[in-house]
């Protein structure tokens, strides 16, 4: 079974965050797939988290280590297809490559982001429950 995941399920398991036994749970057996936009968006969740002071970067350090242990597929997201669902959706890309992700493979979505959940569900992608 293929799944899309987003920033919020990889950065919740990474960093240890209370969700983390409840996301692998709901990922185990699945072919995990997201755009290929999510390093970059992992790396923008760690500079969040350092200007709050939530992190350390000897703790994202580590947490990347983790990263680069779980088998993704990682898939281009075609920029014209994101940048219409962007509008259509009144999102941003980010969130439109995430769907785009999950529709060009007609597959479920993962994620914790409930800002992105509701627009995913307009643009008709199946949504996992955690």
């Amino acid at each position: 079974m293929n799944l899309v995941v987003d920033t919020s399920i990889i950065v919740a398991v990474i960093t240890n965050e209370k969700h983390k036994k409840q996301l692998i749970k709901a990922t185990k057996g699945a072919d995990l797939i997201a755009p290929s936009s999510l390093h970059w968006e992992i790396g923008n969740a760690f500079s969040a988290m350092f200007k709050r002071e939530r992190i350390m970067i000897k703790q994202s350090i580590a947490a990347l280590e983790a990263y680069h242990q779980i088998p993704i597929r990682f898939s281009d997201i075609e920029l014209g297809i994101a940048l219409e669902l962007a509008h259509n959706l009144g999102i941003y890309a980010y969130d439109a490559y995430v769907i785009g992700c999950a529709l060009k493979h007609n597959t479920a979505l993962l994620s914790l982001d409930k800002g992105l959940l509701k627009p995913a569900m307009k643009a008709g992608v199946k949504i996992k429950e955690v």
